[in-house]
């Protein structure tokens, strides 16, 4: 076992809760698998850096050649991860990836447009065309024994109704999909055939599993580049959500001509943290990353056999990238299955929160350290033991 290994595996619920983070205070007495962060702390390289950063007081507004080095960082991590060459000049800083999204439907976007959403997805996906003046057009993911695919044919009658936007995530939170570069041509052939937009979230690629090759979908073509807006963040890989920094990059020419004469008086600020969080990661963040992967490779795993084992009845098709797991608990017999699990002690994202093809599932974090994942799903399996769901031990 690792040092790295044997550090997280040490960490106790009372570790984890005295930290003081908004997954382990929000449920006191609960295990905290519901909102998307790991509980493994940052690379030292970036503790470091954010450490020096305080000591000179330099939280105001980050210089331009952060910026600019934000840029290059994210440029050069791309290339070397994916193999995607992408200009510099052509990557912009957001506080978030969803900030990407607004971008979209605020500047590119006609009012009332219909917004395309895979589902099950991540769940501000639901609510956010509605809130930007638009029409969410849920289009279900489909399901086989082993593996999901999107719907072509419903994508396809979607824009054929008007649609404009397909809101892509890749890798596909909750489920865990990892696009092939085959699907992912599929889908640019449905799209430009109709004259659409592509918004691809992609801030999970980093933790893709092995044997499985993140493909970034503007990097397919150059058709796909031409209709696609791309956001990703050193964030969920690295642990650094609440730095508030992501990437806005932009492969079609008026796009990219808009935001570098108008971005500037947009009022999409990174902070200074979270670029030099990020910078420091794509560069120096390689070990660490390694390291992460392979734990959380180890508990997918685990998680795999454990629900096997433990619960049968729960569906479930081990993610390709993440650290989310989808649990189908509909053979459960259970009103809530959040709920019922939150009574067992187990805190869950509510599937229905992700879509009308959630209900009846839940999303399940199994970024926690082994032992506590262990627990969480022995109490589970303990719960469907006790109709009320009432757990008697709340520690592991």
């Amino acid at each position: 076992m690792s040092e790295f290994a044997e550090r997280i595996d040490a960490l106790t619920i009372d570790d984890l809760t005295a930290a003081g983070s908004l997954k382990w205070t929000t449920y006191p007495n609960a295990i905290g698998a519901w909102i998307a962060e790991m509980d493994f702390g940052i690379a030292p390289e970036i503790a470091e850096v954010l450490e020096q950063l305080l000591k000179r007081q330099q939280t105001g507004y980050a210089p331009m050649a952060w910026r600019t080095e934000l840029k290059k960082a994210t440029s050069e991590f791309v290339a070397a991860r994916y193999g995607w060459q992408v200009g510099w000049p052509q990557i912009h800083w957001l506080p978030d990836v969803l900030t990407g999204l607004a971008i979209v439907m605020t500047h590119w976007l006609p009012a009332g447009s219909r917004i395309i959403v895979p589902t099950p997805c991540y769940m501000p996906f639901v609510d956010m065309p509605g809130t930007f003046g638009h029409q969410r057009v849920e289009v279900p993911m489909l399901r086989g024994d082993a593996d999901w695919t999107m719907d072509l044919d419903a994508l396809d009658r979607e824009f054929a109704a008007g649609a404009r936007l397909l809101v892509l995530c890749n890798p596909h939170n909750p489920i865990g999909k990892a696009f092939d570069r085959a699907e992912l041509e599929a889908i640019c052939e449905v799209v430009e055939r109709h004259g659409g937009l592509v918004f691809s979230d992609e801030i999970h690629a980093p933790l893709s599993y092995p044997g499985v090759q993140h493909v970034p979908y503007a990097s397919i073509n150059d058709t796909a580049a031409a209709h696609t807006v791309t956001a990703m963040s050193a964030s969920k890989s690295f642990n650094l959500a609440g730095l508030k920094c992501a990437q806005l990059i932009l492969t079609n020419p008026e796009h990219q001509r808009f935001y570098t004469t108008q971005g500037h008086g947009l009022p999409y600020e990174s902070t200074p943290m979270g670029m030099i969080a990020n910078i420091t990661a794509f560069r120096e963040g390689g070990p660490w990353l390694a390291e992460v992967l392979d734990y959380l490779d180890g508990n997918r795993r685990l998680l795999t056999e454990m629900l096997a084992d433990l619960l049968p009845a729960v569906g479930y098709i081990e993610p390709e990238a993440s650290f989310l797991a989808w649990l189908d608990c509909r053979e459960l017999g259970l009103d809530d299955p959040r709920k019922h699990f939150l009574k067992a002690g187990v805190a869950l994202t509510d599937g229905a929160e992700c879509g009308d093809a959630g209900r009846g599932h839940v999303r399940f974090n199994f970024a926690l350290p082994r032992p506590i994942l262990q627990s969480s799903i022995e109490k589970m399996a303990a719960a469907l033991r006790r109709p009320d769901g009432w757990s008697t031990q709340l520690r592991p």
